[in-house]
């Protein structure tokens, strides 16, 4: 084993550019005191036990593997995986750790590591067909689930269950069809240009998303319709695109920046007061541009520059409304609803209370806590399929806590925990309605009543 001694500054450019996580800043791990008040928020630890699957584990194993005191093994790699990048270990942690930005480069790095090997997960059909040239493309999802709302209409879906022929399906696609909702019929595209309703009071744009846009995109209109009661006029790009996130998170950060730059040109950004988002993992991807472009080698100055203005731009919709002075709704919806932190939005843009205080403005509806609100549903974007076993344990953690609570309503604003939370229901055979916040505010702005 080498030396423990050994530090970046003693090896040559070429061995470093063969360590991962050698470029991240090495100050960066050390603020980590390894206290451990991180695990108690980790869920990941809170399964397993494991202090290799807790966060200031994996920030000594990261370090560790810098410092070349171990080598990547298959064992490293697997804790490292395991990691949700769900970041409520930096909600917990009273010294600041800023660990997605230890985790998400080192993980970049493992995978250009492998792929100077040949040996990058990134070649297998999954990542080629299914994360890269179907999720980040909303009109190729639609056409991709034209068959199943057919056989959803026709009712041929239960039949397959029911003669468990889902189980002929290779594993992804198994759980990619597990996590399959009832799907809503297509909603045709917005305007360009959606005006306010009476005063105006702000200009903003939408960003629609990907999986977002292609399966919910009834969320979208419901937003778009939102703003508009308040005041704002709702410019929708057309030329927008994926935020990059399934690439980036998969190692993929060329091709993020890619996405990154063509976000760049469709918005302009001197003609809006903010780019509105309402998917928690699209809006923390998106404000962490200016980051991310600084970790990519080789990007014009120019771009960087510009890329750092547009994260800027960036602000969910239940904080850009909280702080804009929402409009109070009028129409009741007498349900009795929890809600679920996304982790993308309580731990990475740490948003918490806004989408509450909202739902509170709505006549009728009863917000009761949810236990462990903050601990991840186990969906973490294309976790639930990379990682299913420890997925499945998350999701049936949070089931039981929604259960607890006896809501008619679980609402939460991420595409992937409604998705998750909705499957668990389903395949619990627990008739909730899994709803985004916005949904639920409009029916109200409408003086429409909840149709579950």
């Amino acid at each position: 084993m080498p030396d423990s001694s050994i530090t970046n500054s003693t090896l040559a450019p070429k061995e470093i550019e063969q360590i991962p996580g050698s470029e991240i800043p090495y100050e960066k791990f050390l603020d980590c005191i390894h206290c451990g008040l991180c695990t108690a928020a980790c869920p990941t630890y809170l399964e397993t036990g494991n202090e290799n699957d807790s966060p200031r584990g994996r920030i000594y194993l990261m370090r560790a593997v810098v410092d070349q005191r171990i080598e990547l093994s298959d064992a490293v790699k697997g804790h490292l995986d395991l990691c949700l990048d769900c970041r409520s270990c930096e909600t917990a942690c009273p010294s600041g750790v800023q660990y997605g930005r230890l985790i998400e480069p080192f993980r970049v790095d493992v995978h250009k590591l492998e792929s100077s090997q040949g040996k990058s997960t990134q070649n297998d059909w999954f990542h080629r067909w299914i994360l890269y040239r179907l999720f980040p493309y909303p009109k190729r999802i639609r056409w991709a689930l034209l068959p199943a709302r057919i056989m959803q209409f026709l009712k041929i879906d239960k039949l397959l269950e029911i003669c468990r022929l889902q189980y002929l399906l290779p594993q992804k696609l198994r759980r990619m069809h597990n996590l399959l909702p009832r799907l809503r019929p297509a909603e045709p595209s917005s305007p360009e240009i959606l005006p306010a309703l009476g005063t105006q009071r702000a200009r903003v744009a939408l960003f629609t998303g990907c999986v977002s846009e292609g399966m919910y995109s009834h969320v979208n209109r419901a937003t778009a319709r939102v703003l508009q009661a308040n005041g704002c006029e709702v410019i929708v790009p057309r030329t927008q695109t994926c935020c990059g996130a399934i690439h980036y998170h998969s190692g993929a950060d060329r091709e993020a920046l890619e996405f990154a730059l063509q976000n760049l040109a469709a918005f302009e950004l001197e003609q809006i007061d903010a780019i509105i988002v309402n998917v928690a993992g699209c809006g923390a991807m998106l404000k962490d541009y200016g980051h991310i472009v600084d970790e990519i080698k080789g990007v014009p100055t120019e771009q960087v520059e510009q890329l750092k203005q547009l994260a800027t731009k960036f602000r969910d919709v239940s904080e850009f409304l909280f702080d804009l002075g929402p409009v109070p709704p009028e129409g009741e919806i007498p349900i009795r609803a929890t809600y679920h932190d996304a982790c993308h939005l309580v731990h990475a843009q740490k948003i918490q209370n806004q989408p509450r205080k909202l739902l509170e403005l709505i006549p009728g509806l009863t917000l009761v806590p949810l236990n462990e609100s903050t601990i991840c549903c186990g969906a973490a974007g294309s976790y639930n399929l990379t990682q299913p076993e420890m997925a499945d344990q998350l999701g049936k953690r949070k089931l039981e806590n929604i259960l607890a609570t006896g809501a008619e309503v679980v609402i939460s604003g991420n595409v992937g925990c409604t998705l998750q939370i909705d499957s668990q229901l389903r395949q619990a055979r627990k008739p909730l309605y899994v709803a985004h916040p916005m949904e639920i505010l409009d029916l109200s702005y409408r003086n429409q009543k909840l149709q579950m």
